[in-house]
């Protein structure tokens, strides 16, 4: 069977249902061709002398690693020319990048977290690149941050680039989920699955377990009844899997199901939270609940938030539905 290249999938896609504008297809193509590159820079680690730190830090006070710094300026140079975008916003910049005078604005907004993980990077585990797309507001002809903040629900697309043992694309247009895989040879993106679908029951979780004295007693009670297994209320083994890089996680859930927790604890609540709403936890969502899953903060939806800043933080409680379902309930009755 011949290979459907993500071009030829976005074109097919645009004929048969109308969704996807002809600029939309080149900002997807686009943020691909710039994942290409950051796979490249990944895969050669310290040949490429990219590993260890910039020496900088970002807007969340956080180290950055060289990768980082690379993987920022390749989504922003590759976005910055072509007129598919009016103002790109990332996790590693304080404030919106706006596109260069003398080149065309287009209708959308991107925004992304070029590395994901990348603590990870220099002992070699899967890190990501995770992207969100928006409408520019009506009437807007200079966006600044207000621009962007718009809830999840806005989104036009979303994605993640797992740089793993293969690089994958997982996309939503808000028609479901599609699986990319980049084939080297080749040099592009291949279609390698349709309309993924994440079970909606589970026998996996991911958490960060050290943080469990941290933890509310909601989370704390749905932990131990996982923990307890068959002896407990829930009947069943569950198995718990935690690789401390959201792409992976997620990647993981997306393929076999499970569920995803970075719940509110007593060393987040100042922040609100652990994770960035617009750059992690709304595309992220999106992206779950076209596949079926479900994406709360354990008190509301994700893509129903009001974003109040644009490195706002949130809790973050994502995966098969039935089990985010629960843990949520257990959050509305307080215990």
């Amino acid at each position: 069977m011949k290979p459907i290249s993500l071009t030829q999938f976005l074109i097919e896609e645009q004929r048969a249902k109308g969704q996807i504008k002809p600029d939309l297809r080149l900002l997807i193509e686009v943020v691909a061709r710039a994942c290409k590159s950051i796979s490249i820079a990944v895969g050669k680690g310290a040949l490429g002398g990219v590993l260890g730190d910039a020496g900088t830090g970002n807007i969340q006070g956080e180290a950055q690693k060289k990768l980082d710094v690379l993987s920022n300026e390749i989504l922003l140079e590759a976005n910055e020319w072509g007129g598919h975008v009016a103002a790109l916003a990332s996790e590693e910049m304080d404030h919106p990048h706006p596109i260069p005078h003398g080149y065309p604005k287009g209708g959308y907004l991107l925004v992304f977290d070029p590395l994901d993980g990348s603590s990870n990077i220099d002992v070699n585990i899967s890190v990501g690149t995770i992207f969100s797309v928006l409408k520019v507001p009506e009437g807007v002809t200079e966006p600044d941050e207000s621009a962007f903040l718009q809830p999840g629900v806005k989104q036009v697309a979303a994605g993640y680039t797992v740089y793993g043992p293969s690089t994958m694309l997982v996309l939503t247009v808000g028609d479901g989920v599609n699986v990319f895989t980049l084939d080297r040879e080749l040099g592009s993106f291949v279609l390698t699955q349709r309309g993924v679908k994440i079970p909606e029951d589970t026998k996996e979780y991911s958490i960060n377990a050290s943080n469990e004295r941290f933890w509310e007693p909601p989370v704390q009670r749905y932990i131990g009844e996982l923990k307890a297994g068959k002896e407990g209320p829930r009947g069943k083994d569950f198995n718990m899997r935690w690789v401390a890089s959201m792409v992976a996680d997620v990647h993981r859930i997306i393929t076999r199901g499970g569920v995803f927790m970075y719940p509110l604890d007593s060393k987040t609540k100042d922040k609100g939270g652990k994770l960035r709403l617009l750059y992690e936890a709304n595309p992220m969502s999106f992206i779950v609940e076209q596949a079926g899953g479900a994406a709360t903060t354990g008190r509301e939806r994700i893509l129903d938030i009001q974003p109040a800043k644009l490195h706002q933080r949130v809790p973050v409680i994502l995966g098969s539905k039935n089990e985010v379902e629960r843990v949520t309930a257990y959050h509305k009755t307080g215990v």
